[in-house]
């Protein structure tokens, strides 16, 4: 049990320091496209682009390789990444996440039910508590590449939770035990509308 803790940890730092290779000065100036539709700090002002600004550098860099290769399809960047290095990703990664994120308001009418998922899940449906890999700020862990929910565009949020839920064509790239896709798949319409809402409030 030990030897397989260690291993756990040393995983997760040697995971850590191959993302930690990001010069965030050098991504400034690589991230200028990116601002057309994030924001220059990473802060998008359109709902349905997600904020990057204060995202986990490793959370980050996976997704730009994921749509990269085409393993996470988002139509609006079709081609935008084709001629990025490696090191192009790292750099635009670590650019993102050092900057500070901002935060919108939830809907005061569903907030207690938004709050009641995130922090506690629903037993009744087999859910557990959004904090769990998330954390009760919404900070995420992004040693473990977990992202950053607090202060999200509830738009973008809703819309990730129903592709994770969709049997086909929906998003896949939550890794090899489908996390997100097993629990998006029990939350219902309204559960993704208060959730998503509570979260852009959150911080």
């Amino acid at each position: 049990m030990n030897k397989l803790i260690v291993s756990l940890l040393l995983t997760v730092g040697i995971s850590g320091i191959a993302h930690a290779a990001g010069d965030a000065t050098a991504g400034q100036a690589k991230a200028a496209v990116c601002g057309a539709c994030h924001g220059p700090d990473g802060n998008s002002m359109a709902p349905n682009f997600p904020k990057l600004a204060g995202q986990g550098e490793r959370y980050l860099n996976k997704q730009l390789h994921d749509i990269k290769s085409g393993k996470r399809t988002v139509l609006e960047m079709t081609g935008l990444l084709t001629n990025l290095s490696d090191q192009d990703l790292a750099d635009i990664s670590a650019y993102f996440a050092s900057q500070k994120g901002s935060v919108g308001a939830a809907d005061p009418k569903v907030v207690a039910r938004g709050e009641a998922l995130f922090r506690g899940g629903d037993l009744a449906k087999g859910l557990p508590a959004c904090t769990g890999c998330h954390s009760p700020d919404g900070k995420g862990n992004a040693a473990a590449g977990f992202p950053h929910l607090g202060g999200q565009h509830a738009q973008y949020v809703g819309k990730q939770l129903t592709d994770f839920r969709k049997e086909e064509g929906g998003r896949t790239n939550d890794g090899d035990t489908k996390p997100m896709q097993s629990i998006a798949k029990k939350l219902s319409d309204e559960d993704i509308a208060a959730v998503s809402s509570y979260i852009q409030g959150l911080h």
